[in-house]
């Protein structure tokens, strides 16, 4: 340890990161807006094509699929192009950063579960996104969150009055849970061992520390985007949303302070350097450092 601290390298990587890293390459849409949503959105919203190329080359992202996703995301209306001199820069556009808004309450401040259900008496042809799942002819079926938007038309709140003990069961035939349930295993199954590197002494460098929070992020946020968050009593008792949501509060604190300064000395907009920490990022962290000692459920 003295010879790697003299020599300025950076100490070496374990095992159960390098794994991590060494994963096969993420899907390249998907992975810019994560970068854009846990690093960009919280600090202005606008960053350098140059950066972003650069984060998605330490992932197997090539440039020409950059380019590509990119190209799309200007398409649908998320990324708006600008020039600086030679340079290009992308940013959020207004609709783009209220839909990452709403991503980010998930991932950084979860509103308290569903204490109960509403059912929609009027429910269109066509649903709105999940969490609503039809279970007749005009009828649907959500939990009641607090983050949800009311449809039009007749909405009723109901309640459980016998036979709770069913309700797994009911559940599973609306939602695909077991798929859920799985994909959040796989998280724990790639990140524990991380945990317990880094309780055990391991202290990435900013790079790492950076890369690792955007993996564990990217794929904690595909699982929880989906996750319908319906009532406790009608998930399996088994369910591992609890423990991965628990490691994804534990890891983020403990990779963000490095993660913090190294954007701050690498990310760049049309203006330099992004900041390492904004009013946004520190509320971020202060969430989840309350979650982390008072879990709700």
């Amino acid at each position: 340890m003295e010879q790697v601290e003299r020599s300025g390298q950076a100490p070496a990587m374990p095992a159960v990161a390098d794994d991590i890293l060494s994963a096969e390459a993420p899907r390249a849409a998907a992975f810019i807006v994560t970068v854009y949503g846990d690093v960009v959105e919280p600090r202005g919203g606008t960053l350098w094509m140059g950066t972003l190329i650069e984060v998605c080359s330490a992932h197997g992202i090539s440039e020409s699929l950059v380019r590509t996703a990119v190209s799309r995301l200007v398409a649908s209306g998320r990324l708006l192009g600008e020039r600086g001199g030679r340079r290009s820069f992308y940013r959020l556009t207004s609709a783009a950063r209220r839909e990452f808004a709403a991503a980010a309450r998930i991932l950084f401040a979860p509103p308290p579960p569903a204490a109960g259900w509403l059912l929609w008496a009027d429910a269109a042809d066509e649903l709105p996104r999940d969490p609503w799942a039809r279970i007749g002819p005009g009828l649907a079926l959500a939990p009641d969150r607090a983050d949800l938007d009311p449809p039009d038309g007749l909405l009723m709140r109901v309640e459980t009055l016998k036979g709770a003990a069913a309700l797994p069961e009911f559940a599973a035939r609306y939602w695909e849970l077991d798929g859920i349930a799985n994909s959040y295993r796989a998280v724990i199954d790639r990140f524990a061992p991380l945990a317990e590197a880094l309780s055990g002494g391991y202290g990435p460098d900013g790079a790492a520390a950076l890369a690792l929070r955007l993996r564990l992020v990217d794929q904690y946020r595909a699982v929880a985007l989906r996750d319908p968050r319906l009532p406790s009593a009608a998930l399996p008792a088994d369910w591992p949303g609890r423990q991965c949501r628990a490691l994804f509060v534990t890891l983020y604190r403990t990779l963000a302070p490095a993660s913090d300064i190294y954007i701050g000395r690498h990310f760049q907009d049309a203006d330099g350097l992004l900041l390492a920490s904004t009013e946004g990022t520190a509320l971020r962290l202060e969430r989840l450092e309350r979650e982390e000692y008072h879990p709700t459920d």
